[in-house]
């Protein structure tokens, strides 16, 4: 009979038609959320010249940031500290802001503010920009050309990071596969390795990470990762907490793998077995939330929108990942080194596999809805656009999986015979590799050479093994007298040969079950494309969500306006215009140096700083990237050398330039600029 691979089915297609539907729902309403923490203003702003120094510089965030004495720097023209380094805590209500103080003095010229901390969902940021009092002027300063988190020690943490995840779902979907879908594994030597090696991987990429996070959020250098200083200040953050409980956590879950491969597999007796497996599962259960909660607890989902409802959504979403991608493992691993898998227990994980997947759609869906927001944000923004990638591939991933099932349904049960002959293989050849530990490199490439001639499925190995068998009979029948003349390195040998005849025999019965081969395949794919998908989640756990990254672009707070300081624009205009008392300098000032209705001061002075009378000032306000303007304005002369004007309105956000005309005499007059982001 021909096998042919299943087609996908309609309800399949009917299921993503839901899935985009709901999506698209969610994210046409959805409210603005918060999380990775963004600078959405300064004080003074970026770009800014202002006419005498200011007292301190503040920073304004969308959420809540870990700041320390060195996370705003102010640097003169030629690099030194302008700053006082004393931190203000300047937060009020739902506005998130810090300054630090200027020292007095400071000279005309360019400043570079440079500022590095870690918002609230762990991860760090940083940022540099540019501010002039008097006049700009050149700078030795350079702007930092690596971001926060970046380097070989970003890259370091984030390979941590992705081996944090795998290892969580082969430990926590191991568990459940054996308990839940197929308790005879418990006593199979390949699921116990895949489970414990889960166990081994998580515990140490935690580990590196607990080393790695001073480095990762401070200097950025590997050597960093051993400064004990550092190690302690990083174990009293909210991200250091969540990493020592998470390796508590793994010791309970160490005593959970051990009792599941050591008594659970020893027990025969029914009731017993039930009640054992009634334990581990609400154990198992509370330390794989309690693991899983250690991510939620210091990253997106404990800070922006709804954080208490966020927080257990993200949970139930790391455990549903972890009972399908990691259940899925261990099946592959099942179906390639235990081929006696029954079809009832890959029946049980197709349904815990399609609980997983409900799950996964209603609660990803929430976490999108509240992580992008909008349209926009889906397919303008990095995070959106990964997030598109993830949504792909869990696609892909279900139209593998369906096809599993289908090959699932045509799945025939091994004879008794046959799963009772694939165990005892299974187990001569556990022994026998226990046997083959102790014994010399010689027998180990005897028994090695022996393997390979059986798994080429040869009637000459067989033989061969068969006359190993009647050579060990007969040394037995010659030897009644002396049975301590045995060789035990000889019978280990032996033993691994009959193993190897055992394990080509299974591979030969193997083979040609078809529908087996089948679903060994597909689930193959499956796993192949569940590493690619795990690296996706991995980066877009590390990348600003897509609201955060639009609201930063716009410059506002996610509270509104109110978060944004208020501050003049104040600027300073040297002129020159060729004649009698020609020379001297503006100073404008607009309040409050927002759109809408600004009070405009103009101020005259001779080069020695005194007051100069003008015949005449204008002004006039141009946004050239919207073709607006240029807004003529005439202010009134208050007294000497001081002019206003009420009520200039600027429209809208953005940077304009301001024209400034000094007339000092009937012939001589000059146009001085300058650009200024007006918010």
């Amino acid at each position: 009979m021909t096998t042919t691979a299943p087609r996908l089915g309609s309800a399949l297609a009917r299921l993503l038609i839901l899935a985009a539907a709901l999506l698209g729902t969610l994210l046409a309403g959805a409210a603005p959320a918060s999380a990775h923490a963004a600078l959405t203003g300064s004080d003074p702003k970026d770009g800014a010249v202002v006419a005498t120094a200011p007292k301190e510089v503040n920073l304004t965030f969308s959420e809540q940031v870990s700041m320390s004495a060195d996370s705003i720097r102010v640097l003169d023209p030629a690099g030194r500290r302008a700053d006082t380094g004393e931190m203000r805590d300047l937060c009020s209500g739902s506005i998130v802001r810090y300054g630090v103080g200027l020292r007095a003095g400071l000279p005309d010229g360019t400043y570079t503010v440079a500022w590095q901390t870690v918002s609230a969902d762990s991860h760090p940021i940083s940022g540099a920009f540019t501010f002039s009092i008097g006049a700009p002027s050149t700078t030795s300063v350079a702007l930092p050309d690596r971001t926060a988190g970046g380097g070989p020690v970003g890259v370091l943490y984030g390979i941590a990071r992705y081996l944090s995840y795998a290892g969580f779902a082969v430990l926590v979907g191991g568990g459940a596969f054996v308990l839940a879908c197929w308790p005879r594994g418990a006593s199979v030597r390949p699921v116990q390795q895949a489970v414990v090696r889960g166990w081994l991987t998580l515990t140490g990429a935690t580990l590196v990470m607990l080393l790695l996070r001073n480095p990762y959020t401070g200097s950025g250098e590997l050597s960093d990762a051993f400064d004990l200083a550092g190690l302690k200040a990083v174990l009293e953050t909210k991200t250091g907490a969540a990493l020592t409980s998470r390796l508590l956590l793994l010791g309970a879950a160490a005593l959970f793998v051990a009792v599941l491969f050591g008594a659970y597999a020893r027990r025969t007796d029914p009731k017993e077995k039930k009640d054992l497996t009634f334990g581990l599962a609400i154990g198992g259960s509370v330390v794989a939330a309690g693991i899983a909660g250690t991510w939620a607890l210091a990253e997106h989902a404990s800070t922006g929108l709804q954080p208490g409802i966020a927080m257990p959504v993200d949970i139930l979403h790391l455990l549903a990942v972890a009972a399908w991608l990691g259940g899925l493992t261990v099946l592959l691993v099942a179906l390639y080194r235990a081929p006696s898998v029954e079809r009832a227990a890959v029946e049980r994980f197709s349904r815990v596999a399609f609980g997983s997947v409900a799950v996964l759609a209603a609660t990803g869906l929430y976490q999108s809805w509240r992580q992008v927001g909008s349209w926009s944000a889906l397919t303008g923004t990095r995070y959106g656009q990964l997030l598109l990638v993830k949504i792909g591939l869990i696609c892909v991933l279900l139209g593998i999986a369906w096809i599993s099932r289908r090959w699932i349904q045509r799945l025939a049960d091994p004879t008794p015979a046959e799963a009772t002959e694939a165990t005892e293989a299974t187990e001569a050849t556990n022994e026998s590799e226990e046997a083959g530990e102790a014994g010399e490199t010689e027998e180990a490439g005897e028994a090695e050479e022996a393997g390979e001639a059986e798994e080429a499925g040869e009637a000459e190995e067989a033989g061969e093994a068969e006359e190993a068998g009647e050579g060990s009979g007969a040394e037995e029948t010659g030897d009644v007298s002396e049975p301590e003349a045995i060789d035990p390195r000889r019978a280990a040998q032996l033993a691994r040969q009959q193993a190897a005849v055992a394990t080509a025999r299974r591979k030969r019965e193997r083979d040609a079950d078809p529908e087996r081969a089948g679903l060994r395949r597909s689930v193959l794919t499956e796993a192949a494309v569940a590493v690619v998908l795990l690296a996706v989640t991995t980066v877009l756990t590390s990348t600003e969500p897509g609201r955060t990254e639009e609201e930063a672009a716009r410059g506002t707070a996610a509270s509104g306006p109110a978060a944004v300081p208020d501050r003049p624009v104040d600027i300073r205009l040297p002129f020159d215009t060729g004649g009698v008392d020609g020379k001297g300098v503006v100073r404008l000032s607009l309040d409050p140096g927002r759109t809408g209705g600004n009070a405009l001061h103009l101020f005259v002075e001779r080069p020695n700083g005194k007051p100069l009378d003008v015949p005449e000032i204008k002004v006039a306000f141009t946004l050239e990237a919207k073709n607006v303007g240029p807004l003529p304005v005439a202010p009134d002369r208050i007294q000497t050398g001081h002019w206003t004007a009420s009520g200039v309105q600027i429209p809208m956000p953005g940077e304009w330039r301001i024209q400034v005309t000094v007339r000092t005499s009937e012939i001589d007059q000059t146009t001085i600029d300058k650009n200024v982001k007006i918010g």
